[in-house]
């Protein structure tokens, strides 16, 4: 089969088209004949040979899949050939099949297309599950969501809306970003590049009282305002350390406010324990995506031989939203 192939780790001359062998399905597993994946920041840390797969996941690059059903493997119920589906992968999204877990699939719906529906996994699961199930963000609170216009950003603001249309929501993000964000519907949008230290900015628009969750992918260089911005009982929910992995910390400041610092990851969890989140997304979100009150946002799509400039357009940070790769 057609395959995204790494020759070593490294920049983008190290992604080449090639052939690889194709999966076949095990217990509990189905084929998927893959129509679209998306590019996601895990992918260009793994091409760099710092981010491997979970132990038995595919090597090749691509955390979700939308495409149909191949092959069943033994034991697989609920499920047929050439049904449209959607799920998380631990690799291999990158090639024209990939094996997935049948607990772990959602029907696409019928108003997505396949370009859409590659959207959906990573980045809304991932807002999903650390906002609200670990967050536990409820309407009428409020929060904070860095990285404006990123995938895991965008699909946070959006399951926000939808979810808690009463939240009101901070978000951090470049000047070339800001006015699509606010667009997007944060209340509160936060130049990064003027302002590194928005806790001032934060406390003036909460009145003192601060925010109820904060989802952060930036580490070290932001706990500091994070835990100044963060309220009564709030929630810092931690899902990257893009500027680094050490910081000092208020402990004395964080027990008075009574403060949780969380830590976070998606593609190494048990089987059972995502299933349990696939459910859930499904029951709570999916049917905004069917009735398309959230609409997957796309900067654009590539076909797989150009993966180079897909991976070279979220180096640059030159997205808004989803980069889609179009496999077949």
């Amino acid at each position: 089969m057609k395959a995204v192939l790494l020759e070593g780790f490294g920049g983008l001359d190290v992604l080449n088209i090639g052939e690889a062998p194709k999966p076949a399905p095990k217990e509990g597993e189905v084929l998927i004949k893959v129509v679209a994946s998306s590019i996601n920041r895990p992918d260009l840390v793994q091409r760099e040979g710092k981010y491997p797969p979970p132990p038995g996941d595919s090597e090749i690059l691509g955390l979700e899949v939308a495409g149909t059903i191949a092959e069943l493997g033994p034991g697989v119920k609920g499920w047929k050939v050439g049904d449209r589906v959607i799920t998380l992968v631990g690799g291999g999204g990158y090639a024209e099949y990939a094996v997935a877990y049948a607990s772990h699939l959602m029907a696409i719906p019928e108003s997505l297309s396949f370009e859409e529906a590659a959207c959906i996994c990573e980045s809304y699961i991932t807002a999903f599950l650390n906002v609200f199930m670990i967050g536990g963000l409820e309407d009428g609170q409020t929060a904070i969501l860095h990285g404006g216009g990123g995938g895991v950003n965008t699909a946070a603001i959006q399951l926000c809306k939808a979810l808690t249309p009463n939240t009101k929501l901070i978000v951090t993000a470049h000047p070339s970003k800001i006015e699509r964000v606010k667009a997007l519907g944060a209340d509160l949008v936060i130049d990064f590049t003027t302002t590194p230290d928005f806790s001032e900015a934060v406390k003036a628009f909460t009145s003192k009282k601060g925010v109820d969750v904060i989802l952060d992918h930036v580490g070290a260089k932001y706990l500091g305002p994070n835990m100044n911005s963060l309220g009564y009982k709030g929630k810092l929910v931690v899902i990257g350390v893009i500027s680094g992995i050490k910081a000092e910390l208020n402990l004395a400041l964080m027990m008075v406010k009574r403060q949780q610092i969380i830590g976070s990851v998606l593609r190494s969890r048990p089987v059972p324990e995502k299933a349990e989140i696939v459910a859930e997304f499904t029951r709570r979100a999916l049917p905004k995506f069917a009735d398309r009150t959230i609409v997957p946002l796309i900067e654009k799509v590539f076909p797989i031989e150009q993966v180079k400039e897909a991976h070279g357009m979220m180096e640059a940070d030159q997205h808004f939203g989803k980069i889609v790769l179009k496999v077949s």
